[in-house]
């Protein structure tokens, strides 16, 4: 039964959301800012269900005329749909309690897109903007909610005082934080470009308009090489805005690696055969980066 429910919810694909989560944590540690453990594991938990729960929705809508995919029973699948989602929903209105209202309303949009990415009259993943509200919940808004329940008064102040409500925004923090996501951001996108540029045929025969449906597959190969280079190009700006020290340039040495895998995909765009360079550059660029943050915060601790 575990092995089957582990293939329900596709435990192999959960690489993007562990990487969100170690990334940041040493970001938070390279800052000195403290760390509430008891909340960030309630979040990391919840967070992880949750990511779960999307998954096994996904696949559960795509076998509605195959049960057969389904690795179990359609009625216990949805069943442990339910109860995923209640127990990340109860743990998430848990931190909202603890940490106030942003993380209520951030958290309920993460809802909201992981519900809707997959389900719905018109899902995320079938319009041009899935591959773009992919890599934003993974790699912006799940770690915005890792900073922010740690230290809510870093990035953004609500005052309540005389029937006025206030709200006050860090800039540099928040322009900090920005930059320091777009690495996963960029590569948890770039899943969803690789996946879409090599499946075009394929959705267009189901009327499935993403954004490769609309650029094409050339343009698409353009986009997803694109996205690395703003990666790196991410994280040398950070260097020189000093938000990063100079031993975070040692990111760069993967590009290599990445640009290597990037021709690859160039040449053809084959799912059993190329898809496979975005799982490659993402775990590439994502080990480097943690590398380069965890350098910066052991040099300068």
């Amino acid at each position: 039964m575990i092995k089957k429910f582990l293939k329900f919810v596709e435990i192999q694909t959960k690489i993007t959301s562990t990487f969100a989560f170690a990334n940041t944590l040493m970001y938070m540690l390279f800052l000195k800012h403290p760390i509430n453990i008891p909340l960030m594991i309630i979040f990391c938990i919840a967070a992880f269900i949750f990511d779960l729960a999307t998954t096994a929705i996904n696949n559960y809508i795509d076998s509605k005329d195959y049960p057969e995919m389904l690795p179990i029973k359609r009625d216990r699948a949805l069943f442990l749909i339910i109860c995923m989602l209640a127990v990340s929903t109860v743990m998430g209105l848990y931190l909202a309690f603890k940490t106030g209202i942003v993380v209520l309303l951030l958290g309920a949009l993460c809802f909201g897109l992981g519900i809707f990415y997959t389900f719905g009259p018109m899902p995320i993943s079938r319009i041009p903007l899935g591959e773009v509200f992919s890599g934003i919940a993974y790699g912006m808004f799940i770690p915005f909610l890792m900073v922010y329940i740690n230290n809510p008064d870093e990035y953004i102040i609500l005052d309540y005082k005389n029937g006025v409500l206030s709200v006050h925004f860090m800039l540099w923090p928040l322009i900090s934080f920005l930059f320091f996501s777009l690495v996963n951001t960029f590569t948890t996108s770039n899943i969803m470009v690789a996946n879409n540029t090599c499946d075009l045929e394929k959705d267009v025969a189901v009327n499935r308009h993403t954004l490769i449906f609309y650029i094409g597959q050339k343009n698409g190969v353009r986009v997803f090489a694109t996205l690395y280079y703003l990666c790196y190009a991410a994280v040398i700006a950070m260097v020189a805005l000093k938000i990063l020290p100079i031993i975070a340039l040692i990111f760069l040495l993967s590009f290599p690696l990445v640009e290597s895998n990037i021709r690859v995909f160039r040449k053809e765009q084959i799912k059993s055969k190329t898809f496979i360079t975005a799982i490659k550059n993402f775990i590439i660029v994502n080990a480097s980066y943690f590398i380069a943050l965890t350098l910066s915060f052991l040099m300068y601790r």
